[in-house]
């Protein structure tokens, strides 16, 4: 009989209270739970310590970083990430745990990822987002994008069937605070990779988007949540390149378009900003 492949899985987590208990349930049948924690205050380190999970405590470097540490605990060459909002579905659980009792074939394995979407999960014929998640680390990382940090590996990849949860966005409010701040975090990579005019991207993209994620990935099955989500993905969009415009402007022109008289702006801040993200 062959030998059944051990697994890691690896998460950071920052106040997670609300949803880690159910991401660890889901994995307290792997081998090892390596959680690297950016210095909690409520109860995630209680429910860390509850499902056996290694714990380590390091300030928050980045998302690719902090990844990249967690990976680097581990002690298995087979591992699973997973963030602190996410959980595998029952059938995923047993998806994973024949691969590594038969054998892995390849160097990673993209899983679908089921939203939930303010009042209600993802129809299950909706289209998903696959992620790598499951992976040799031995053929490669984290890669270091500041916002959506993902594994980047060496090696076939393989889809599996079932879905994992995402328990992130339980309502507008948290949704939209969360492009605005993604948002904010992705200029610097904007300005680095900036190919196109971006007052064109801001005109054209943002209703495309909208369809593409309405029709095209059907949230039209979500009924209205899957509507609100379509123009909120669209205003994200929007939001990054008008972002990325702002800040061109600021660096060419300053404080030159304000009245001469006007006070000047608190060192730091963005004229005509209040946004602390």
């Amino acid at each position: 009989m062959t030998e059944r492949t051990r697994l890691s899985v690896f998460i950071t987590t920052y106040n997670n209270g609300r949803t880690l208990a159910a991401c660890l349930e889901s994995v307290k049948w792997t081998d090892e739970i390596v959680m690297l924690d950016s210095f909690s205050t409520d109860d995630t380190l209680a429910i860390g310590r509850r499902y056996g999970a290694r714990i380590t405590q390091h300030k928050f470097m980045g998302y690719g970083p902090q990844k990249q540490m967690a990976l680097a605990a581990t002690t298995n060459d087979w591992v699973l990430l997973l963030d602190a909002d996410e959980a595998l579905s029952p059938a995923l659980q047993v998806e994973i745990r024949q691969l590594l009792q038969a054998g892995l074939t390849a160097e990673g394995y993209e899983i679908p990822r089921q939203e939930q979407l303010f009042w209600r999960m993802y129809h299950p014929a909706t289209r998903m987002n696959r992620y790598l998640r499951l992976f040799d680390k031995r053929r490669g990382g984290i890669d270091d994008m500041p916002i959506h940090a993902a594994p980047k590996i060496q090696g076939r990849i393989v889809r599996l069937k079932a879905p994992l949860y995402h328990y992130g966005e339980t309502d507008i409010h948290t949704k939209v605070e969360k492009i605005n701040a993604y948002s904010t975090g992705l200029v610097a990579d904007k300005i680095r990779k900036k190919r196109w005019n971006v007052p064109l991207i801001l005109l054209f993209y943002p209703p495309l988007f909208f369809i593409r994620s309405y029709l095209f990935k059907r949230n039209f099955l979500n009924g209205w949540a899957g509507f609100i989500n379509s123009v909120v993905a669209a205003f994200y969009v929007f939001l990054k390149y008008a972002k990325l415009y702002e800040h061109e402007q600021l660096a060419r022109h300053g404080t030159r378009l304000l009245p001469q008289d006007a006070p000047a702006p608190p060192s730091g801040q963005r004229p005509g900003s209040t946004d602390k993200t």
